[in-house]
């Protein structure tokens, strides 16, 4: 039996070069970089090198990011640190139907809190509408959130588009992108493209987990939500994650390696991952088909990242398909893996349309750099053995009438 793993949006096998970098930081270079002795002195070295790369990589400045634990923090330090930074210049935030939980959360946090939330809709590709969003801002909206790519169907949105309806409408209001599924999967360079915050999780692009970073435009000016010893310039205090986060940038550097290359490989194992599981009776792919950019294009079907493909399968519950392919070796997922423990419903697929039956029965599949076609053919076989003995029973575990 095959190992596939196929849940890479979820989590990502950490690069063995970065493990190793982790590993030894924790066993000699130990020291904490506070400290003024040679072994502080060493570790500072490894966290101004993690600095040093990111900033390569995003073409920012190497003070205007912040180092947390992930991207849950991230997300909540830029939202409510934005809000609460600018709440004398008004209460207005918008983000979309379609944000992970780190960030729709937090909105709805502050809609509690007394600030007056929009939420737009998307289309059924998954694609939020920038005239749409110029349209909800205000003069006193002081934050729209979008995400770059959609962790349950792949959809890239039309950032630069979005950025300039927001600036031409109001050039005061902040522009957050959570680019977790964005970082080293699309080319993104946050300045160029006139956000002012974004979000990133190490884990998954190969790094541990427990890492992320925040990166500011520089004169933007947030709240910290960590208060303590003034590490970061204030901004995040603790103790520095040196072996994370010096981990975290070997397994960016890695990403990063012969990215172009790696990025159309990933398309093509894609798309023929697509047309294999269409040709199964009783499927549907969602969101974004085929490759796209940031800006909105005539096809509304070319917005797609190259790892997540979301897939409706008629007939059968996800949980119990996801069961059976587990035990025939693919690992794949119902959604995101942060609210895989609850019930409800995705947001997502909701908002983008889902017909109510494929509502719990849609499954997730992503990829990565490793992943290849006979992966893909072994799970396509997986699943042609096991939908037609599930497909038996409807959902709920009632025998299917003939």
């Amino acid at each position: 039996m095959m190992d596939v793993y196929f849940d890479n949006a979820a989590t990502t096998r950490v690069y063995e070069p970065a493990a190793e970098l982790v590993t030894s930081l924790m066993l000699n270079e130990f020291g904490n970089p506070s400290s003024l002795h040679d072994k502080g002195v060493e570790a500072e070295r490894y966290v101004r090198g993690a600095r040093e790369t990111f900033a390569s990589l995003l073409k920012v400045k190497e003070n205007e990011l912040i180092f947390t634990s992930g991207a849950t923090e991230s997300n909540n330090m830029a939202i409510f640190g934005a809000a609460r930074a600018r709440r004398r210049y008004g209460r207005h935030i918008i983000t979309t139907a379609i944000e992970h939980a780190s960030v729709y959360n937090p909105m709805k946090e502050l809609e509690r809190q007394g600030y007056e939330l929009t939420v737009l809709p998307v289309g059924s590709s998954g694609l939020v509408d920038p005239e749409a969003v110029r349209s909800a801002v205000r003069p006193d909206t002081i934050l729209v959130s979008v995400m770059g790519v959609n962790n349950e169907i792949g959809t890239i949105e039309p950032i630069a588009d979005i950025v300039k309806a927001v600036k031409e409408t109001n050039p005061e209001t902040l522009i957050h992108v959570d680019a977790v599924q964005t970082f080293g999967k699309v080319r993104f360079y946050p300045s160029r493209l006139g956000i002012d915050m974004m979000s990133v999780s190490g884990h998954k692009f190969h790094g541990p987990k427990g890492t992320g970073l925040l990166w500011v435009r520089g004169g933007v000016r947030i709240e910290p939500l960590i208060y303590g010893g003034g590490q970061q310039k204030g901004m995040r205090s603790g103790t520095d994650n040196v072996p994370g986060w010096a981990g975290m940038a070997k397994a960016a550097q890695l990403e990063f390696e012969n990215f172009d290359d790696k990025v159309a490989e990933l398309y093509d194992l894609r798309e023929y991952f697509i047309d294999q599981v269409l040709q199964i009776k009783g499927t549907a792919v969602n969101g974004g088909l085929r490759p796209g950019s940031f800006t909105v294009q005539e096809d509304p079907l070319a917005c797609a990242a190259p790892h997540i493909v979301s897939v409706s399968f008629d007939d059968v519950r996800a949980e119990v398909l996801l069961h059976a392919m587990a035990e025939k070796g693919v690992s794949i997922s119902a959604g995101s893996a942060c609210s895989s423990n609850h019930p409800d419903i995705s947001r997502t697929l909701k908002a983008i349309g889902v017909p109510k039956e494929h509502l719990d029965s849609t499954v997730r599949f992503s990829f990565s750099f490793d992943s290849d076609r006979e992966q893909v053919d072994y799970c396509i076989n997986a699943l042609k053995e096991v939908l037609p003995v599930l497909r038996r029973y409807v959902p709920g575990g009632r025998k299917k009438r003939r």
